[in-house]
């Protein structure tokens, strides 16, 4: 690793596969904002650029220094080569001090073309469900890890640490944790006022959710369960390659009427949206956090969730769930726990008091801190906080810290 020598602020790039409003590309927004807020004696201490691989959606167009590869996803060999050599170019001309890359393939190909560029720090996040991790990726990351491609690699979850305890120790010294911080997504507008800025059905009883349309999210459980619960519409704000799908789902099972799809949107109306909601759905079939359903759970909407050990992990207060769980692929039973959201008032108050407790669990300002303190270690600082690593008490964590 060679040591920086650039004056001015430590410029950071964070790398992400494709340009849209999902769980990854916000938790880079939020770093990029926090560290763009740092000043040393008056002057910037952080210059931040966002390059994405391809330009999915228009959300990033009119932020500042960004960068994309491609217009679109390469199709061809060749499309993929000219990505592949517009990368390392952008990198060379961007030249960071530190590269942050985010999703498997972001911290491939973005790690790899990082090195080539002479980039000294490389961090790479943990933020794709192993599920959605082919074999060949998980081999090459694992590859990358042992060879030294990453300095550092964060996970945001005790489960995610979990999920890489099995690796060599080469690869697991390089593991940190670092939970994902959130903005506060809570709103002064009455539901009435929200949904009408939505184009939403008044005096109904709405689910939804904030989720990529993939099927990975598994919506189509949601989808389902209006056809059992006929007072019931659910609305789902985001885009994605399942919607076609989605929207068959809903006309085989007659409920199109009652299926409300927003499409993508800014963070800035996420919690105008949440705020229409009657309770939050999150059937989704793996995460490494889950940000979506704890911005919902602390916006204090009720969170009805698919029973994944990640979610009890993150969506809890002091031990106690702030959210209820059911398995998801079970139509009946997730139905049936929405059912109590509305049927056992007491209990739902209380998971709303809880769930509004989890922007202490993770703060942006916390998360910022943690980064920093990695970033100012890895160019040879005197770190300004400690990082945040899993408990040391729980014994399959503690090979990874020794």
């Amino acid at each position: 690793m060679r040591a920086k020598t650039k004056a001015g602020p430590v410029r950071l790039l964070f790398i992400q596969t494709q340009a849209e409003m999902a769980g990854a590309q916000e938790i880079s927004r939020l770093l990029g904002e926090g560290f763009a807020q740092e000043e040393r004696i008056g002057e910037p201490e952080y210059e931040i650029h966002h390059l994405f691989f391809y330009r999915k959606t228009a959300a990033f167009d009119r932020w500042a220094n960004v960068h994309f590869c491609l217009q679109d996803s390469p199709r061809n060999p060749f499309a993929f080569l000219i990505f592949l050599w517009k990368l390392l170019r952008m990198i060379r001309r961007i030249d960071p001090d530190v590269l942050l890359t985010f999703q498997h393939y972001g911290n491939i190909f973005g790690a790899a073309a990082g090195r080539l560029a002479g980039v000294p720090v490389v961090i790479a996040n943990h933020v794709s469900a192993p599920a959605t991790i082919s074999p060949p990726a998980r081999f090459i990351d694992r590859i990358l890890g042992l060879l030294g491609a990453y300095d550092i690699i964060t996970v945001n979850s005790n489960e995610t640490w979990r999920n890489y305890q099995a690796y060599p120790a080469r690869y697991r010294k390089r593991l940190t944790h670092v939970p994902h911080g959130f903005e506060d997504k809570s709103v002064e507008i009455g539901r009435q006022e929200a949904r009408t800025m939505f184009g939403l059905p008044q005096g109904v009883v709405l689910i939804g959710s904030v989720a990529r349309l993939h099927p990975l999210k598994q919506l189509d459980a949601a989808i389902a369960v209006l056809a059992r619960r006929p007072a019931l519409h659910l609305a789902i704000a985001g885009q994605g390659p399942d919607e076609a799908r989605l929207r068959a789902i809903a006309a085989d099972l007659g409920v199109t009427d009652r299926l409300h799809l927003i499409g993508d949107m800014p963070p800035q109306q996420v919690g105008l949206f949440l705020a229409s909601l009657n309770a939050f759905v999150f059937p989704t079939l793996a995460e490494t956090f889950g940000l979506a359903a704890v911005e919902a759970a602390q916006a204090g909407v009720p969170v009805v969730a698919n029973d994944l050990p990640v979610l009890r992990e993150v969506l809890s207060v002091d031990g106690e769930p702030s959210a209820l769980f059911a398995d998801a692929a079970d139509t009946e039973a997730f139905a049936a726990a929405i059912d109590s959201v509305f049927q056992d008032h007491g209990a739902t108050a209380r998971r709303v008091v809880l769930g509004r407790r989890l922007a202490a669990r993770y703060s942006v300002s916390g998360m910022v801190d943690a980064y920093a303190g990695l970033i100012a270690r890895a160019l040879g600082r005197q770190a300004p906080s400690p990082v945040v690593c899993p408990p040391r008490s729980t014994p399959a964590l503690r090979s990874s810290q020794r």
